[in-house]
């Protein structure tokens, strides 16, 4: 069997966004459901991201989680949550996706 640490990492950042959009539907946790939803998708993000960890350098694999999540993080914010990216916010948010890509595409630390 051929394991990829992508498949976990995949899942930990999708859980991630998850989790952090349900830290903007808990209200200041003042909501319990969104708040025990929130941390059980934050505890299973960090589980699977650990998985990941086993193969792929804790660097590499954390700046594609940090930088996925942001950059899924913010257009959940635009479409769900109505909130507003200025020029700034985007061209910083295209920086940020760009550096995953050098690091996954040119970088040797990367095992593919």
């Amino acid at each position: 069997m051929i394991y990829s640490p992508y498949v976990p990492l995949i899942a930990a950042i999708t859980l991630e966004v998850v989790g952090t959009s349900l830290l903007q539907r808990s209200e200041q946790f003042t909501r319990t459901g969104p708040t025990i939803m929130m941390a059980i998708c934050y505890l299973a993000s960090f589980y699977l991201l650990s998985v990941a960890l086993k193969t792929m350098p804790l660097g590499v694999a954390y700046a594609i989680w940090s930088a996925c999540g942001v950059a899924l993080v913010a257009v959940i914010g635009l479409v769900v949550f109505g909130q507003k990216l200025d020029i700034p916010a985007i061209l910083g948010l295209t920086l940020i996706v760009a550096g995953v890509v050098v690091i996954n595409v040119f970088s040797k630390t990367v095992g593919h």
